[in-house]
């Protein structure tokens, strides 16, 4: 005698939905993703962390509430490796130790590897001594650490003109920052520069500054001094 067994339709139907979502999750997703637990990345960050570089100063802020939770001292760049200024987030956050203290929190400059950690030199705190990251007192970056999340937005600032700092310096090949950044957005939508947005003083934003200086009729050199900083319509307001 045989014996057939029959499952409910339910039961079918169920079944053929798990299957459904196996396969996406591996053929559209990867292996890795996970259809039921999505990542912190993608949670946005009630907080924002503001820096003053010239008052050496870190504060975290509560958005929501507009209010200053907490305040750091910190320690900036030196004027030949400037601390990145402008907007930018949190991408990473791990341990790396030594020279980097206790703790990393990673940001998504574009122009190189910046972020704000720890250090083994407490002292420093207060100075323009650092390759352009942000140093904190160990027991600071961890107290931070915890508080937030990636994605966190990071608004860097260095006196009262945005991605010029203070003022105007003279740019030259090799120069990396938020200035040499503006420079290229300029350039680019003057119509002399196609090459990658990123912060980086390469061949590609050498020669469509020639190109427009020859445009201009104007002495042909790669250093980006404030008279070029004007002929490009570029103007600092007090």
């Amino acid at each position: 005698m045989k014996f057939k067994l029959r499952l409910p339709t339910w039961f079918l139907m169920l079944f053929s939905i798990l299957l459904l979502l196996i396969f996406l999750k591996i053929n559209l997703f990867g292996p890795g993703f996970d259809l039921l637990n999505t990542s912190s990345k993608g949670k946005k960050s009630k907080f924002t962390i503001l820096i003053e570089v010239d008052k050496k100063r870190l504060s975290l802020i509560d958005r929501e509430n507009e209010k200053v939770l907490d305040t750091y001292a910190v320690a900036t760049g030196k004027s030949s490796s400037p601390t990145p200024l402008g907007s930018f987030k949190v991408i990473e956050k791990a341990q790396w130790g030594e020279g980097f203290g206790s703790r990393w929190i990673g940001l998504d400059v574009p122009w190189g590897i910046y972020g704000i950690h720890g250090t083994n030199q407490p002292g420093s705190i207060g100075g323009n001594v650092s390759a352009g990251c942000i140093r904190m007192r160990n027991m600071d970056v961890e107290d931070l650490y915890d508080k937030i999340s990636i994605n966190t937005p990071v608004l860097i600032t260095n006196g009262d003109y945005g991605p010029f700092g203070s003022g105007f310096r003279t740019l030259k090949p090799g120069d990396r920052g938020a200035d040499v950044l503006e420079v290229q957005k300029r350039l680019w939508k003057l119509g002399y520069y196609d090459s990658e947005l990123d912060g980086i003083y390469g061949d590609g934003m050498k020669k469509g500054l020639v190109d427009f200086l020859r445009s201009k009729n104007l002495e042909l050199t790669d250093r980006i001094d404030e008279a070029i900083y004007r002929e490009l319509g570029i103007i600092l307001m007090d």
